[in-house]
C-alpha cells in the first residue's frame, strides 16, 4: 500500500467547492473561544460540503492567522458569517424551517446513534462552549438536543472532535 501525493488526491478548487451540492447542514459555533477549534470546525466543515457556519459572540472571525494555521484555507470555501446572538440567529433559522440540534449532555437528550434526520430536511447543529457548553436558552429553543453517547471517565470531547464526530454521522444520514 502507498501513501497518495496530494495531487493524486482529486481535491476540488475553491471555485469547484462553491458550486457543488452541499450537505443540508449549517454549524453554528456558540461563544467558542478557541482559535484553533474554530479552524478545525472550518476544515472538517469543508471536508463534509457544510452549508454554512455561523460565528457566534466571541468567536473569533477570519481573516485570523491563527485560525487559518488549522483551517489551512476552508475559510476561503465554507461560507461563513458572524453573528452576535446565538439565540436570535436559531429563531431566525427556525423561521426558515430549519430543525435545530443542540450538541450537549442534557436530560431528555437523544443519542446521536439513534438519531435519524429526516430526508429533505435542513439542520443547523449548535456546538458551544469549551467550558460551559451550549447557552441553556439555546438549548431550551433548539428542536432536538442531541449527545454523543460515551463510556470513559471525562464524558467531554473538545469541540473540534465532537464536530468531526456529529459533522460525519449527519453527513452519512443526510447524503
Amino acid at each position: 500500500m502507498r501513501k497518495l501525493k496530494n495531487n493524486e488526491l482529486g481535491r476540488i478548487s475553491v471555485e469547484e467547492f462553491k458550486e457543488q451540492k452541499k450537505t443540508p447542514l449549517i454549524v453554528i459555533l456558540d461563544n467558542i473561544r478557541s482559535v484553533n477549534n474554530i479552524g478545525a470546525v472550518f476544515r472538517t466543515s469543508d471536508a463534509f460540503l457544510i452549508e454554512k457556519i455561523y460565528l457566534c459572540g466571541i468567536c473569533a472571525i477570519p481573516p485570523n492567522k491563527e485560525i487559518h494555521k488549522t483551517a489551512l484555507g476552508a475559510t476561503e470555501s465554507v461560507t461563513w458569517e458572524y453573528a452576535e446572538d446565538t439565540l436570535t440567529l436559531i429563531e431566525n433559522l427556525k423561521k426558515e424551517k430549519i430543525k435545530v440540534l443542540a450538541i450537549e449532555q442534557a436530560e431528555g437528550s437523544t443519542k446521536l446513534d439513534v438519531f435519524f434526520p429526516d430526508k429533505g430536511e435542513k439542520y443547523a447543529i449548535v456546538l458551544g462552549n469549551e467550558v460551559k457548553g451550549v447557552q441553556q436558552e439555546v438549548v431550551d429553543a433548539a428542536d432536538v438536543c442531541i449527545e454523543i453517547p460515551q463510556l470513559g471517565t471525562k464524558h467531554s470531547l473538545n469541540i473540534s472532535v465532537t464536530a468531526g464526530v456529529v459533522i460525519w454521522d449527519l453527513f452519512q444520514k443526510l447524503t
